[in-house]
């Protein structure tokens, strides 16, 4: 398997992780199938979602598999008066992922980010090692030191 950037950083930062690879053949990789693919419970499997606010900027906001993200908290957490999500013909231009491998580590710019504070509740979570069929899975704390997150009331 060839190392994506995310496993490169965290090896290069020393940052204690498990990888889990998934077969991707039968075309399920959303977050609940992927959670049953890997055995992790799926809210402990994080999903990254990349939005737009109202005069453009780019915010990434990291929420459980089973949850869908509450657009008018999403807004109050990054401050801004609203938020769309970002056309998915965008995603390879604005972080460099493919939409299902879009990790919120090693995007080609670090935007604003936001991890909903239900990943403080385990010792580790899950989110795409970034690329389709991989998963990293990490300490919520070492997540948030990683892409200067918050943590707030997302869903």
């Amino acid at each position: 398997m060839t190392k994506t950037q995310v496993v490169r950083i965290l090896e290069a930062r020393q940052i204690v992780h498990l990888t889990h690879t998934y077969d991707t053949s039968d075309g399920g990789i959303s977050g609940i199938q992927v959670a049953a693919k890997i055995g992790a419970e799926p809210e402990r499997v994080f999903k990254t979602l990349v939005t737009q606010g109202r005069a453009g900027t780019i915010y990434v906001f990291v929420v459980p598999c089973n949850a869908e993200l509450d657009l008018k908290k999403a807004a109050l957490a990054a401050g801004d008066k609203s938020i769309m999500m970002l056309k998915q013909q965008e995603l390879k231009s604005r972080t460099g992922y493919e939409h299902g491998g879009c990790s919120p580590i090693a995007m080609i710019k670090q935007y604003p980010t936001y991890i909903d504070e239900t990943a403080l509740l385990f010792e580790k979570i899950c989110v795409s090692g970034g690329r389709i069929g991989l998963q990293i899975e990490l300490a919520p704390e070492n997540l948030a030191m990683l892409t200067n997150a918050e943590f707030r009331e997302l869903f």
